[in-house]
């Protein structure tokens, strides 16, 4: 029997919950005086009206519990978890639930304003382990003025669960921009990227996403139009066996996107 929707989303919260609380935990006798530790963990978790990936839901556009938990060293290096749960579609389907582990080094270049983050991501499906595979990443990001500039390239190498696909790499180059807008608590966000290669849906696309968000205390509201360049003409030419042009479109349209989520 298929796990319900609403099981799936009760086992990643309560996961994160006890990542939370395993966050917050310190032993009861600890030295005030002691120096700040090298070492620093951050998380948030919270709820989004659906989970899109790159442009395309993978939660069949239904809502999806999200979180995740970073642990940080002074000297630039991190080791990161964040997960999600997931409703299968005709047109994506990953098994219910996506684990991610990541970690990278992220330092500032001289005295340039660049930051440098690089390193080595996996994406792994519990639900459907024939889908799992990883990345190598990297970035820079500097401040323009008031604006937070970003320029990121992922990079899939052939791997064997690429082997289904024609095209046995991937790669996945991106930009952004964001920034706060004056005497306001509302910040804008723009990102934009192309997939080429394996995870190409139905050809090459374009993915966008435009939003604006705000913070009060630990909680972020946010609002975000989310989408892809793929045309319901391009949907109906999908390879895919018993998926509809109408599923496939329907995955990748632009939407809008809510999501509330809870940060320590």
């Amino acid at each position: 029997m298929r796990t319900s929707i609403k099981s799936r989303v009760a086992k990643v919260a309560t996961a994160f919950s006890l990542a939370v609380l395993a966050g917050y935990a310190v032993p009861a006798m600890a030295d005030e005086t002691a120096p700040p530790s090298d070492f620093k963990v951050t998380g948030a978790a919270g709820v989004i009206s659906q989970y899109r990936f790159r442009g395309i839901s993978q939660s069949n556009n239904l809502p999806a519990v999200q979180g995740t938990l970073t642990l940080s060293h002074s000297s630039g290096f991190y080791v990161s978890t964040w997960g999600s749960s997931a409703s299968p579609s005709p047109a994506v389907n990953i098994g219910g639930t996506e684990i991610d582990v990541y970690g990278g080094f992220t330092h500032g270049l001289s005295n340039s304003g660049v930051t440098v983050d690089v390193g080595l991501y996996g994406y792994i499906y519990p639900g459907a382990p024939g889908l799992n595979f990883y990345e190598v990443y990297g970035s820079l990001s500097k401040a323009l003025g008031p604006i937070n500039a970003k320029a990121g390239i992922n990079f899939a190498p052939h791997q064997k669960n690429l082997d289904v696909y024609a095209t046995r790499t991937d790669t996945y180059v991106y930009g952004e921009l964001s920034g706060a807008i004056p005497n306001t608590p509302f910040t804008i966000h723009t990102h934009l990227g192309h997939t080429g290669g394996s995870f190409n849906y139905t050809k090459e696309y374009i993915d966008y996403t435009a939003g604006v968000s705000t913070a009060w205390k630990n909680l972020t509201l946010d609002f975000s139009v989310v989408g892809t360049n793929v045309s319901r003409q391009d949907a109906a030419n999908n390879p895919f066996a018993g998926v509809s042009g109408e599923q496939m479109y329907r995955a990748g349209k632009t939407v809008g996107v809510v999501s509330l989520m809870a940060s320590f």
